[in-house]
C-alpha cells in the first residue's frame, strides 16, 4: 500500500515548473482549510477563541505517567510510549477545538487544493526550525511521509494510503497527489504529518524504539527522563512558532513532567498529597469515593467536571470475530444478554454514566431511531447483505437491572445460542456439531476492571459458560492485543465529530490481520468497507452525517462488541493553583490552554503547610 514517491529535482525543469502552474492557477493559497463549509477563523485571525492570549509564561506542572514506558518515537508500533512524547514534534498544520474538523497552517504557512480535493500544496514557513537550528525543508516533509508509510506504526498505511505522489516543487513547497476517488479528507489528514528531520534519522533505524530524546521541532523538548519512572520536558525558549495566532495563550508551562505510578490508586494517593498537580479521573468509582481528604475540605485540591460536545467513540467488551466459537453473529448477539449494565451503573458506578448505544455517541452522527430517508438511500443497495434489523429496529443493547430481567435476558440468550448451534448438557453449553463447552478469556490490563467483568463472568456461568478474567501487565497486554492474542478484550475507538480515513484502520477487511492495527474485532466484511469508502466520499456535511449513521447501523447489529458505557464531562482533580479560559471548546477542556497562577499558587502552598501542621489526624484523612 505504500504510496509511489516523486522526488523532484532541486530546481524545477521550466516544463515541470509550466506544468505545476497551469495545474494551480485557479486555487489560491489559504492559511486553512475545513473539511465540510467555511472555516471559523479568518486569514487575519490573532487566537483561538478559547484560549487567554494573554496567559503568563512559567512554572512547572506535574502529571502522572500510567506504569512505564521504554519508548520516545511515538509513531511506531513496538514499545511504551512515554507519556508527552508528542509535545516535542510539530505537525504541517493543526485542529481547532471548536469546530468539527478544520485545520490551520503550522509548519506549513499556507494550504493550496483545487476543488475536487484531488491534490494538495503545503507551503512551508520559511521560519520554521528544528531544535537544532536547521530549517525544515520539503525534503524533511517527504522524508517523513516516505519513513511512516515504510517504517511507521501500520495506522499510518491506512491513514496515508489513498497517497499515489508526493513531490518537491521547491525548497518550501511539497505537492500531494491522491489516488481516483472521492476523499474530501485527504489534504486536512496531510496536514497531521508530523515534521521529522531528515538529517537527524539518517543513518538510524525509525522502526526501532529508543531511549535516546529524538529531534524535533515543537514547543518542547525533552530535558531528562528516569526509564519507566519519569521523563521531563522543558519549553523551547526560542520555540519558532511561539508567536503564531494558532500556538497564542498555549504551551504555558515552562516545565512538564510525568512521574509514572504502579497504578491508579497510588496516583490518586500521591494526587492528594500534592506529588503532583493534575489528573483527569476515569473511574466512577474513584471519583466518588477516593479522593476525601483536608486538602479537598480546605477547597485547594479541585474536583471539577467540564462538560463536552465531542462524541464519546465505542468502548465495550470486543469479541475477537477470528475465533470460531465468535464467528456467529447470533452468538454474539447472545453472550449480550449477559451484561447487566443497568445493575453495574447502579453498585458499581454510582450511577455517573449513560448506556453507549452507539460507535458516535454525544454527537449528530449517532444513529437512533429507525433509518431516515438519507441513510436508507445508503443503505437500500445492501439489503440481503446486512442484518434486516437495520431496516427495522432501533439499535438498543439488552437492559436488565432486576434479577427477574436479568433472569429473562439469560432465558433469551438461551434461545438465541440454541438457534446457533449451542445447547445445555449437564449445565453446560455445548457445541452441537464439536461437543465442546464454550470457554473464554476477557483479557485486562486495568485490575479497576475486575469489578466489572467479576459479575459479568458469573452470569456466563449461569449459562454454562467457562468465563474467566486474566490481568496482564501493561507490555504483555499491548503485545497480545497488537498480535490479536485475546479472546475478548474491553476495547474502544476514539471517535471526533469529522469521521474519515481512519475508520479504514478500524473497520477495513485489509486490517483485520495487520498486527498493530486497530481492528480489533477481526471485521472482514465487504459491505463495511464499502460504507467506510462512501463515508470518506461524503460530499459535505449532511452526506457525513447519513453515511456515518448507516454506518454505525450496521456496526451495531454486527453484535461485534457489548456495548460499555460514556460521560458527556472530563472529570479532572487539580490543586488550585492554576488560571483557566473562561470558555470550553467544543471538544473538552485542554490543559494545555491553562497556566500557572503565581497568587493561586503561594495560597496553595501555604494552605498545604498549614494542613501539614495538622500533623497524624490530616494524614489520616489523605490515606483513607
Amino acid at each position: 500500500m505504500a504510496a509511489a514517491v516523486v522526488l523532484a529535482a532541486a530546481i524545477l525543469a521550466p516544463a515541470a515548473a509550466l506544468v505545476a502552474a497551469q495545474g494551480t492557477e485557479a486555487v489560491r493559497p489559504a492559511h486553512g482549510l475545513a473539511m465540510h463549509g467555511d472555516l471559523k477563523y479568518g486569514p487575519g485571525f490573532k487566537h483561538f477563541d478559547y484560549v487567554n492570549p494573554s496567559a503568563p509564561k512559567g512554572g512547572t506542572v506535574r502529571f502522572a505517567g500510567n506504569r512505564t514506558f521504554d519508548n520516545l518515537n511515538p509513531f511506531i508500533l513496538k514499545g511504551v510510549i512515554a507519556a508527552g512524547a508528542g509535545r516535542i514534534f510539530d505537525r504541517l498544520a493543526t485542529v481547532s477545538r471548536d469546530e468539527p474538523f478544520s485545520q490551520y497552517g503550522l509548519g506549513a504557512k499556507t494550504i493550496e487544493t483545487p476543488p475536487d480535493r484531488s491534490w494538495v500544496i503545503f507551503t512551508l514557513r520559511p521560519e520554521a526550525r528544528f531544535h537544532d537550528g536547521r530549517p525544515i525543508t520539503a525534503d524533511d516533509v517527504i522524508f517523513s511521509f516516505n519513513v511512516l508509510i515504510k517504517k511507521g506504526h501500520p495506522f499510518y498505511r491506512f491513514y496515508f494510503g489513498s497517497v499515489a505522489k508526493v513531490e518537491r516543487l521547491g525548497r518550501l513547497k511539497v505537492k500531494f497527489t491522491f489516488k481516483k476517488g472521492d476523499n474530501r479528507e485527504l489534504p486536512l489528514i496531510l496536514g497531521e504529518l508530523p515534521l521529522l528531520p531528515a538529517h537527524y534519522w539518517k543513518g538510524k533505524d525509525f522502526s526501532k524504539t529508543t531511549l535516546r530524546p529524538p529531534l524535533g521541532s515543537g514547543p518542547y523538548r525533552i530535558k531528562d527522563l528516569e526509564p519507566g519512572r519519569s521523563i521531563t520536558y522543558e519549553r523551547v525558549k526560542d520555540y519558532w512558532g511561539a508567536d503564531l495566532p494558532v500556538n497564542k495563550g498555549q504551551n504555558n508551562f515552562d516545565i512538564i513532567r510525568y512521574d509514572y505510578y504502579r497504578d491508579s490508586t497510588v496516583a490518586i494517593e500521591a494526587l492528594k498529597k500534592g506529588e503532583f498537580d493534575i489528573r483527569e479521573e476515569n473511574s466512577s468509582k474513584a471519583w466518588a469515593t477516593a479522593y476525601a481528604s483536608p486538602a479537598i475540605r480546605a477547597g485547594l485540591l479541585i474536583k471539577k467536571l467540564f462538560p463536552n460536545k465531542r462524541s464519546t467513540g465505542m468502548q465495550g467488551f470486543v469479541f475477537n470475530t477470528r475465533r470460531a466459537m465468535f464467528g456467529d453473529r447470533r452468538v454474539r448477539w447472545a453472550l449480550a444478554h449477559a451484561f447487566d449494565f443497568q445493575w453495574s451503573n447502579r453498585n458499581l458506578f454510582y450511577g455517573a454514566y449513560t448506556r453507549t448505544k452507539s460507535y458516535y455517541s454525544n454527537s449528530e452522527l449517532a444513529s437512533r431511531g429507525l433509518p431516515g430517508k438519507d441513510e436508507l438511500a445508503v443503505l437500500a443497495p445492501y439489503r440481503g447483505r446486512i442484518p434486516g434489523e437495520v431496516f427495522t429496529k432501533q439499535y438498543d443493547p439488552p437492559a436488565a437491572g432486576t434479577n427477574r430481567s436479568l433472569r429473562a435476558n439469560l432465558l433469551k440468550a438461551l434461545k438465541i445460542f440454541k438457534g446457533a448451534g449451542w445447547v445445555v448438557r449437564q449445565g453446560k453449553l455445548i457445541n452441537a456439531k464439536t461437543n465442546q463447552q464454550m470457554r473464554f478469556e476477557v483479557l485486562l490490563v486495568s485490575p479497576a476492571f475486575e469489578r466489572i467483568v467479576g459479575p459479568f463472568i458469573y452470569n456466563l456461568r449461569r449459562l454454562g459458560i467457562e468465563a474467566r478474567m486474566r490481568t496482564v501487565d501493561t507490555s504483555q497486554y499491548t503485545n497480545r492485543v497488537r498480535a490479536f492474542d485475546f479472546d475478548m478484550i474491553v476495547g474502544s475507538w476514539g471517535q471526533s465529530l469529522s469521521p474519515g480515513n481512519e475508520q479504514r484502520s478500524f473497520w477495513n477487511s485489509r486490517n483485520a490481520n495487520i498486527n498493530g492495527g486497530q481492528n480489533y474485532a477481526g471485521i472482514k466484511d465487504p459491505v463495511i468497507d464499502e460504507l467506510v469508502e462512501k463515508l470518506i466520499a461524503a460530499p459535505d456535511r449532511k452526506g457525513l452525517v447519513a453515511r456515518t449513521r448507516a454506518l454505525d447501523r450496521v456496526l451495531l447489529w454486527g453484535h461485534y462488541v457489548i456495548p460499555n458505557w460514556h460521560i458527556k464531562a472530563d472529570r479532572f482533580a487539580f490543586w488550585d493553583k492554576f488560571g483557566r479560559p473562561d470558555k470550553i471548546p467544543l471538544r473538552g477542556a485542554d490543559v494545555d490552554t491553562w497556566w500557572l497562577d503565581s497568587r493561586k499558587a503561594a495560597a496553595v502552598e501555604a494552605g498545604k503547610r498549614g494542613l501539614r501542621g495538622l500533623g497524624s489526624s490530616a494524614n489520616e484523612g489523605i490515606s483513607r
